[in-house]
């Protein structure tokens, strides 16, 4: 597979079987994003992957926290608090395409809540990675961590896997830095979900749009 056809392939996949993923393909795959880009080679990324009795856990303890109604401080804004045209209304339309692929109208508010929280689940995915950054990085390192993440859901589509980055992860902090172990001076920045794609999720359906390139490029000779 060219870079061309991996940049295609990958998307986001919200449904995933319950196979396995051997060990060995996760570590290949997440030591070799590590060729990213990165400014002054700072190479600001963690990484923890998780599977097996341990996604399992922390699973059911996601679970649990959602039924109570347990919330944390975020670790961050995930999104502009006011955000605007025409971001503000890429964000809606492609909240109304995925939710009219699984059939849950706008009002039925309820159904979209236990929807998101499969989020919480992975999607059933078999694996996990959690992404974290010391705190004292700034803008650009995160950056960095962009375009690390992006070389792991390239070679994962290159493995025949499917991949979910997941920044909703930044609404629970403290769980999953309790859970992973992580030292105070790091910071959660994202999960994301490791697997192979159900191709019986309506979900999977999606195929989000890209803005034309008249809306973003500019081009001066």
């Amino acid at each position: 597979m060219n870079v061309t056809d991996a940049v295609a392939a990958r998307r986001s996949v919200r449904g995933f079987l319950e196979t396995p993923v051997e060990a060995d393909v996760l570590k290949r795959i997440v030591t070799k994003a590590a060729r990213a880009a990165t400014g002054g080679n700072l190479q600001p990324w963690h990484i923890d992957l998780v599977t097996g009795e341990s996604l399992a856990r922390l699973k059911a303890m996601m679970m649990a926290k959602l039924l109570s109604g347990e919330t944390e401080e975020h670790a961050y804004a995930i999104y502009p608090p006011s955000l605007t045209a025409p971001y503000r209304d890429r964000r809606f339309a492609v909240g109304e395409a995925m939710y009219a692929e699984i059939g849950i109208p706008r009002e039925d508010k309820a159904a979209r809540r236990l929807w998101f929280a499969r989020n919480f689940q992975f999607f059933g995915a078999p694996a996990a990675l959690f992404c974290t950054v010391d705190r004292q990085m700034g803008s650009p390192q995160w950056a960095d961590l962009g375009m690390y993440l992006q070389n792991v859901m390239l070679l994962a589509v290159e493995a025949g896997l499917a991949t979910c980055a997941q920044e909703c992860w930044a609404v629970y902090p403290e769980t999953i830095t309790g859970f992973l172990g992580t030292p105070p001076e790091r910071m959660l920045f994202c999960g994301m979900s490791i697997g192979y794609e159900d191709e019986s999720e309506p979900a999977n359906r999606l195929r989000t749009a890209r803005a034309p390139e008249g809306e973003w490029l500019t081009v001066r000779s």
